[in-house]
């Protein structure tokens, strides 16, 4: 009996215009960082314009000429000079969405949201001295501190979907506060995480910033960590109480401004158990 014809296998490095996908991964990765050479480029001509000529001023054509590239290649990377200013925030995203993704399963959701804000902290602090000359520029050119505050809502936005995402959605009803309470403690990483950035970078970028940030961290995780389960997560620290705070059948909720220091969240926090 005739054995049925079998298609021979071509080894994947004869294939004509094939890639094996180490090749297609390493591919993509030096593509990347291309790409992120050149957004640093193009942001380092902008600053450097918008501190000389000033930033109403300076015009897209000056930057691409400065950095040595054409206007188009300008617009593949940035849509307005106002954007160019801040060229690392899409990757650092990136990064810390992966961190979240990447948890292991015993750690606390806060703790995963704190690790992963640090992401953000590590982009400033791995060139102070940009750093600082960027935080002047924000400071004084209002469309660029627009742009900052909308990159800094997009990692919000990030951590309260993850932090929501450990709630036991099964187990709402009507007038649960794990919404909010996924919200506000969202926000009380990044405010605590913008806290500590500023005073670093008014100090001119000196100093362990991380280790400060880490001390910050210890207020929000006593202040919220006991709220939010880890649902699905085994180990996690669903029974702890927040440090100084007795436990009882009700949750404290308290809402802030983004921009708040740190200092004015917690001492509202304090007054509002003390009228307890």
């Amino acid at each position: 009996m005739a054995q049925p014809l079998k298609s021979p296998r071509t080894p994947r490095s004869t294939v004509k215009g094939g890639s094996s996908p180490e090749s297609s991964g390493s591919g993509s990765r030096r593509a990347a960082a291309q790409r992120l050479s050149m957004r640093r480029k193009l942001a380092a001509a902008a600053m450097e314009l918008f501190a000389t000529k000033g930033y109403e001023a300076t015009t897209v054509d000056e930057i691409a000429a400065a950095a040595g590239v054409a206007r188009r290649t300008f617009f593949r990377h940035f849509r307005s000079k106002e954007e160019a200013i801040f060229p690392d925030h899409d990757d650092t995203l990136v990064r810390a969405e992966a961190v979240l993704e990447a948890a292991p399963a015993h750690e606390h959701p806060l703790d995963t949201v704190c690790r992963g804000i640090k992401e953000v902290l590590r982009m400033y602090a791995a060139s102070p001295a940009v750093s600082v000359e960027r935080y002047r520029l924000t400071r004084e050119v209002p469309t660029l501190r627009e742009r900052e505050i909308a990159s800094v809502a997009r990692y919000e936005r990030l951590f309260t979907r993850y932090l929501l995402g450990h709630f036991d959605e099964r187990a709402h009803r009507d007038g649960d506060v794990d919404p909010l309470l996924a919200e506000v403690a969202a926000s009380a990483v990044v405010t605590a995480h913008n806290h500590v950035l500023r005073r670093w970078l008014r100090a001119g970028g000196e100093g362990d910033v991380e280790a400060q940030l880490d001390q910050a961290f210890t207020i929000v995780r006593d202040t919220f960590g006991s709220g939010i389960g880890g649902a699905g997560r085994p180990g996690g620290e669903q029974g702890r109480a927040p440090a100084g705070v007795s436990r009882t059948d009700e949750v404290l909720v308290t809402v802030s401004r983004t921009d708040a220091p740190l200092s004015e969240v917690m001492r509202t926090i304090e007054q509002a158990l003390q009228k307890d």
